[in-house]
This record gives structure tokens, sequence and C-alpha cells, in this order.
């Protein structure tokens, strides 16, 4: 018997402690001798990343106990921790530790404790790698990132070349650019290829493709790429041919450069085939032979043929892929998933779509009849712009809302600003629609996915067309009859913490905000945020001195006497992206103001949430915050300490 309930106040075997659990989801995968590894985070181990490889009898081997931990934080956001190389008595892992962040190596399938390689900074985390690749003859390819002094802006990349079986040789091979990706080596061993970019450019902004003597950086030449051109992936084909992601007509796809600059894009579309550099070591392409290639169009797996100039979608029921493509034998190997089917590793026959799992899932997920399936929609934003969204309709077989009621509704925005939110399982969204709240993820101007013109509407413009663009949205639904307008709350982390806290002090759409290690305070921004972000707003808001107006009047925390309803902060202590000085100060000055809000901080994480203690307190937490300004009790949920 299906029950008629408030909305907000179903009862759902979705409980925090189950999403806190399913929190980890593997990444970095890769082949090496046919074998498939790849990491995966571990909530319940505090956040640990393990580095896990494909058993002969099919099932995960994990290599690495606790507490090591497979991270590093180059940029921040890290890249590519690990790789296999073959050493003269067989296979060596490589990998970087969060604790120290040095390289340890260890031989595969021998028993044994893994060995530092690279020396122990002369700093906490002083010295960093990330981007590892193969070198010549059992070495290691990678950018090293040093801090030279107490400022966010005090780091030097480099490009090196380590030696595991000679006691961790460093030979430093050079820097092109103040911000570069790990080399990769041509097949006969000569030249490496790379990607650059520098300040004030972000790497979707302007990025180059580099190439040059394995041994000389200074004789580089560059052959694709400039100041509004984004390289974001590079591969040798032959010694005199690679194969890159670059948007020279406004749309990242997939070209043939040889060593003298001349380009074939190999199947020209209006379709995104790349995207941000976030992390280093990203994948969205990789070869099949014969004229055909793996890629992602968006976040779909489709096959690029050279011969036809088409790219064809797999026929699967997979909606997202991680841009981790890699190949054994004849099949496409990477993490994927769907809204009702956990991100796992998987082999997919490009030719068929049939699809072997090698991972369980995570957690201990319900029946897919409590979790959300999404409706892509496209809605009107302000002067015709539009504006993809995802809505994920209240979903619980055992709770129906009363008749004349419509759902509250929350506003969820992506970070970054330039990333994007896909089409796959989000137990914490799940979390609210089983419990009868539904969610609309927006992809607002700004985002991925949908070519340079798209992404550039943000440009001197965040904190106005992210704003409109959620708003218009939330609107929308709620003119339709499917939200409750007087219900309506918006929610986001880091930049979407940014854009809730807006949306807050900028517009009256919503009744409440979460908001999750934010930006409040552009202009603080610009001297705390660390060094890969330093000069983003540059382009997101405008050049300072002559812009400062604009982060004066955008920034929430000069806007707290607009705050449209309570507002609910999360925090990580050790966040170097967006220190919680910012939220420290904006939650001092709602103190007293009569807004009601609550500020919960957690000690040991950094920018975003790993720990299974944290993501469960912040879920609870947000749940019971809804609860206390939409007018209902959710059960089982200790209630949040609000204060005014």
């Amino acid at each position: 018997m299906v029950k008629i309930a408030q909305f907000g106040s179903w009862e759902s075997p979705l409980r925090a402690a189950v999403v806190a659990a399913s929190g980890g989801e593997p990444k970095w995968v890769d082949t090496h001798n046919g074998r498939v590894w790849w990491a995966e985070s571990r909530p319940a181990e505090g956040g640990r990343v393990a580095l896990l490889h494909e058993g002969p009898d099919g099932h995960p081997v994990e290599l690495l106990p606790a507490p090591w931990n497979v991270r590093n934080r180059v940029h921040e956001y890290g890249g590519r921790p690990w790789t296999v190389v073959d050493g003269p008595h067989g296979e060596l892992l490589v990998f970087t530790n969060w604790s120290d962040q040095r390289l340890y190596v260890m031989p595969v399938g021998a028993p044994g404790t893994p060995t530092p390689v690279t020396p122990e900074p002369g700093r906490h985390h002083g010295l960093r790698y990330a981007d590892l690749s193969p070198g010549p003859d059992g070495t290691v390819l990678c950018v090293r990132e040093t801090i030279t002094g107490d400022g966010p802006t005090d780091v030097r990349r480099d490009l090196v070349q380590v030696a595991p079986e000679a006691d961790g040789a460093i030979r430093v091979l050079g820097a092109s650019h103040h911000f570069m990706t790990g080399p990769r080596l041509s097949p006969d061993g000569t030249r490496v290829a790379w990607i650059g970019w520098d300040h004030p450019r972000m790497p979707w902004d302007g990025a180059e493709l580099c190439v040059a003597p394995l041994g000389d950086l200074g004789d580089r030449a560059v052959l694709a790429g400039g100041p509004r051109e984004a390289v974001c992936q590079v591969e040798w084909e032959t010694d005199e041919q690679l194969l890159a992601l670059t948007d020279p007509d406004g749309w990242w796809n997939l070209f043939r450069i040889g060593l003298d600059g001349a380009a074939t894009n190999l199947a020209p579309l209006a379709d995104e085939l790349g995207g941000p550099l976030w992390q280093l070591g990203a994948r969205w392409f990789t070869r099949l032979g014969g004229g055909r290639f793996a890629v992602l169009r968006g976040d779909r797996l489709a096959v690029l043929d050279e011969h036809a100039g088409t790219v064809t979608d797999v026929d699967t029921d997979l909606t997202w892929f991680s841009s981790d493509l890699t190949v054994a034998g004849s099949h496409v190997v990477c993490a994927a998933g769907s809204p009702l089917r956990d991100v796992a590793v998987v082999r997919v026959d490009p030719g068929t779509g049939a699809t072997t799992q090698l991972t369980g899932t995570r957690g201990d997920l319900p029946d897919p009849a409590y979790l959300p399936v999404p409706v892509e929609r496209r809605f009107t934003g302000p002067d015709g712009r539009v504006v993809p969204a995802l809505v994920y309709p209240p979903r619980n077989p055992d709770f129906t809302g009363p008749a004349d009621e419509a759902p509250p509704f929350v506003v969820n925005v992506h970070g970054g600003p330039t990333g994007h939110v896909g089409n796959r399982l989000s137990p914490d969204f799940a979390y609210l629609t089983s419990r009868g709240i539904g969610v609309v993820a927006v992809n607002y101007g700004g985002s991925t996915g949908h070519g340079r013109a798209f992404r550039e509407a943000l440009n001197g413009q965040w904190g106005v067309v992210d704003v409109q663009d959620c708003a218009a949205v939330a609107a929308a639904l709620a003119d339709e009859g499917t939200a409750d307008p007087a219900r309506l709350a918006i929610r986001g982390g880091s930049a979407g913490g940014w854009t809730s806290a807006a949306s807050m002090t900028g517009v009256d759409t919503y009744r409440c905000g979460t908001i999750m290690y934010p930006v409040l305070d552009m202009l603080a921004f610009v001297g705390e945020t660390h060094d890969f972000e330093s000069r983003y707003l540059d382009t997101l808001v405008g050049t300072l001195p002559e812009h400062e107006s604009r982060y004066v009047e955008r920034s929430p925390i000069n806007r707290i006497d607009s705050l449209a309803g309570p507002v609910l902060l999360l925090q990580g202590l050790e966040d170097e992206v967006c220190p919680p000085a910012q939220a420290d100060r904006f939650v001092a000055s709602l103190d007293g103001s009569g807004t009601p809000h609550a500020y919960l901080t957690f000690e040991g994480e950094q920018h975003g949430f790993r720990k299974a203690e944290t993501v469960r307190a912040a879920l609870e937490a947000e749940l019971s915050f809804y609860g206390q300004v939409f007018g209902f009790t959710p059960p089982g949920v200790p209630v949040l300490e609000l204060r005014s």
C-alpha cells in the first residue's frame, strides 16, 4: 500500500551512512601488459585512495594496504598518481603517496614494502609529483611541483624523468610554461610531447601542444594551441605524428598533427570530445586501430571512424563514462555508470555495447526503485540562452505526496564553474528524492560540454549568468507546477557554493541555501587561493584593479543584509582552494543578524568531503535544515541547531 505523506517526511532505506559508504569510486583506470589497474577512494578509511588491479581469477586485487594513500596535490586537485613500468627484473609500480607526496616504487607480484624514490622534501608537501607515465628504460616521466615560499603562488613546476631503480635519480627536463601536463614519450623514445599554459589563462582558455627532443626541452616546437585554442589531450600515433584534442573551431575535436604542425580534423562536428584539465592525466580518447577511436561525446562512449568522418554512440545503457579511456585487446576499459547503476570499472565491446563489470558496487545501495531517474531538459534563460538541466523528481515506491501539493525542490549547482553535471547515479540526490524532495542539476552558462561559446558566456559574468540561469530553471519548474514556488532551495560546493551564496544575496527565488566550501569574497579569494586558480577571476570577473567594483559588488560577504533566507555552511578546515577564513568571516557577520543559520566545520577535510563520517554529518544536517525551513520533520535525522 502506497502511503500519502508530506513531501520531505517520507521514510527511505537510503540512510546517510549508506550514501557515505558509497562515496568512493574508481578512477585513474589504465592497463599494463593486458592487466587492468585502477585507483579507488575509501570513505570508510578516511578517504584513503587504494590501488587495485584485476587478478588472475577476475577479482580485484588490492596492492597497497592502509595507510598507503595513492594521491597527490599538484594544482591542489591532483593528477594521475601511478604508473607501471617494465624494469630489468619485472614490472614496477611507481606511485605518489599522500602523507609526504613522495614517489614510491614496489615490484609487482613480489612481497615487500614500497621504497621511496624521491627525496624527502624540506617542508611539508614541498615536492609533489603528478601525471606519471612510462619513460625510456624503466624510468618515469611526470610533472614535479616545488613549493618555493610561503605565499600561495610561490610555486615552480618542471618536467622530470625519474629512475626508480637507480636510487631515484632525477633528471630535470625543463619547463616551457608555468603549468604543464606530464610528458608523453614518442614510440622511438627520442621525443616528448606535453601541454603547457601560463597565467592568466586557465587550460580550457588557451593551452599549447609542445614537442621537443627528450634531452632538450629548450628546442621545442609548438604544434597547436594558443591564446584562444586549448589542447586538452595529446598522444603519439607514430614517431612523426600525434593525436590531439583541441578546439580551433570552438569544439574539442580529434586532430592528427604532424611534426610540422599540419593538422587534420578526423571527424569535424559541433560536439565536445574533450573536457577541462582540472586534473592532469585525463584521457577522453584512445585508439582502437584501423582508423577507429574510442571517444567521449560529452559523457557518452562513442566510436570515431576517420574514414567515414563519423562519431557514433556505442549502444549501451551506461550513460556516463569517466575520462579514463584505455584499451585491453579489442575492448574499451574505463569507469562508467548510469542513474540506476553504480560507477564501476567496465570492459565494453565498442561494436556491440556488451559490458563486463570488473568491480563490485559501492556501499549498500537500495533497490533501484528508490533511485531517481533524471529527465534531460532544456530551459530558456535570460536573453533566450538555452540552459540544459537534469530534473530529478521525488521517487519512492512506498510513498506519494498529497494531491494538492507540489514538492519542494533543490537547485544543485556544480563546481568549477568550468565543469558540468552528468547523467549518472548521484547518491546524495537520491538521499533527497527518496524522501520527497526534488532536485534539478543545472548546467548554467559557463559549463563545459556545449562548446567554447557557451563556456565563455560566463566570462566577466560570474555571479550574474550562473545566478540568472539557475533562477530561471527554478522559476520554470515552479511555474509549470513541478516544484512548490514557496519551497525552493539552492545548494552547491566550491564554485557551486559561490553561486548558492550569490543567489541567496542576489535574487529572491529561494527560501534557503546550502553553501559548501565556497568562495564568498572575490577580492580575498585572489590573494588566499592556490596558484592554479589565482588568476581565474581575471577571466570570470575582470582584471584588477580596473574591475574592482565588480569584485566588491558581487561578493556575498558584502551583501549579507540582502540574504533571502536561512543558510547552512559546510567547510573543510584543511581547504587550500577555498580556505575556511572566508566562511569564518561570513558566519561572524551573520551572528546576531536575525537570519537563521548553521556552520559546520570538519577536521582533516580538504576541498570536498572524502571521509564517511563527514559525508554522513553533512547530509543529515542538510536534510534537517530543509525540514526546519520548509516545515516537515524528516524521520531518523538529528535536529540541526540553527542560530540567528
